[in-house]
């Protein structure tokens, strides 16, 4: 629990640190932070994907993990993507079962790390927030060819642990990504 409070405490001092505009403005990279946030709840650093809003172009796309930064878009108005639900309905959700779910998979095929390409077995989706609006979601998955073999199911603690990393995470990405 301390790693997960001192993780809290650090993205909000970034946070602070990048809306006093600080100078020197320090280093963010979300990668870094998916990767501990990965180590946090127990998953591979490719099982972490934070997404930002365009709220001009209406779609979700990746910060996070670097190989889908250019892979493409979700658009907010998909009924296939739980990001795009996750960010138009503003709540999370766990799916355990998420690969007998009908899902938009897109995005599964892409070789993020390592020799093979695995399907999502096990999700916690969330909105990341700003200021009561939604900037961007993080998704924690647990990938490999069956459900049985990725690990245990996730839970409503983990969710717990996940929303409370949205709030200091959303301060981020709303000045990251400005639009």
């Amino acid at each position: 629990m301390s790693t997960h409070l001192n993780l809290v405490s650090e993205l909000e001092h970034l946070a602070n640190e990048l809306e006093a505009d600080a100078s020197p403005r320090p280093e963010v990279s979300l990668t870094s932070i998916a990767e501990r946030i990965a180590k946090l709840v127990g998953v591979r650093p490719d099982e972490v994907a934070i997404l930002g809003l365009s709220t001009k172009w209406r779609h979700l796309y990746f910060l996070a993990p670097q190989a889908l930064r250019n892979v493409g878009h979700i658009p907010l108005s998909s009924t296939s993507a739980l990001a795009a639900r996750t960010a138009r309905e503003s709540r999370p959700e766990i799916n355990n079962n998420f690969a007998k779910s009908r899902h938009a998979s897109v995005f599964e095929g892409v070789r993020v790390s390592g020799e093979t390409i695995e399907a999502i077995q096990k999700i916690i989706s969330a909105p990341i927030l700003a200021g009561g609006k939604v900037v961007g979601v993080i998704q924690i998955s647990r990938k490999g060819p069956h459900a049985k073999g990725v690990g245990p199911d996730f839970t409503a603690e983990d969710v717990g642990s996940v929303l409370s990393l949205c709030k200091p995470l959303g301060r981020l990405l709303q000045r990251l990504t400005a639009e």
